[in-house]
């Protein structure tokens, strides 16, 4: 495969749900990603797009737009309080389903956590069990996140644990990873160093989460702004998206005018 040049490289947003391909065209978008309803329920994904999942799959098809979906937050696989990580599961597949049925390219759902009580092991192994109880219909891509004292997917020796627990289950060779660079920052990961440190832990790295931070390095505090105008020196953020070589979700605030502002910003530097 040709290395992608800063020209080549595919960029998008986060954008609203309602019309996911006219949000990437009002963006001269090649990608999108977005919520299938609401991110901070359980009622499961809905459609809202005209039409229904076949109807977006094939406007989508249609034109040259990339889909990728984001599980909702409360998802939360690794607990070890049952009566979240049973409903957790169900909603992952139930995600997992909506988006091979609007034909997405990847699933990205959060790496969760244990209690600050409980034992680190049995947040991997239940990252295990959630592998092989999910049906992976299209690349589920586990997210790295900024905080929690007892976060599977924070701190890199926990995405390694996650890593060697998940390396057994059936459907794990539909497992990848998207690293999101405010949560790296956050979560108190160099960013000089890791997309080499992702790699070696993983493998791969199959989409990344291009944000900057209005918080210190090691803050553990998720909040996301544009480009210039965090706390992430630019020549990092540039470097973690030019080394990772995969397409690129800006999870920045604004409409099609912050974000191709955003575009071309990262694109300078890249």
């Amino acid at each position: 495969m040709a290395p992608r040049t800063p020209t080549t490289l595919p960029i998008g947003a986060h954008v609203d749900q309602t019309d996911p391909v006219a949000e990437a065209q009002a963006r001269q978008a090649p990608l999108v990603q977005f919520f299938l309803g609401d991110p901070q329920d359980y009622k499961g994904p809905q459609v809202r797009y005209a039409g229904g999942a076949a109807a977006l799959k094939e406007a989508a098809e249609a034109a040259g737009v990339d889909l990728y979906v984001h599980a909702p937050y409360v998802i939360n696989v690794a607990t070890t309080n049952n009566r979240i990580r049973i409903p957790s599961r169900k909603l992952l597949q139930q995600h997992m389903d909506a988006a091979a049925e609007v034909g997405a390219k990847g699933l990205i759902v959060h790496g969760g956590h244990v209690n600050k009580a409980d034992d680190p092991e049995k947040g991997f192994d239940n990252w295990r069990k959630a592998i092989e109880a999910t049906d992976i219909k299209v690349p589920l891509l586990i997210e790295n996140t900024a905080g929690g004292d007892n976060a599977m997917a924070r701190h890199l020796d926990r995405i390694g644990r996650v890593w060697d627990a998940i390396s057994t289950a059936e459907g794990f060779e539909q497992v990848g990873f998207c690293l999101d660079t405010c949560h790296a920052h956050a979560g108190g990961n160099a960013l000089g160093t890791v997309v080499d440190d992702v790699r070696r832990i993983t493998g791969r790295i199959d989409l990344v989460h291009c944000n900057d931070s209005r918080d210190d390095f090691d803050s553990g505090a998720d909040r996301h702004t544009n480009f210039g105008a965090g706390r992430i020196d630019p020549d990092l953020l540039a470097a973690v998206v030019r080394d990772a070589g995969a397409p690129v979700v800006c999870e920045t605030p604004g409409g099609p005018e912050e974000h191709l502002a955003d575009f071309a910003w990262l694109r300078e530097r890249v």
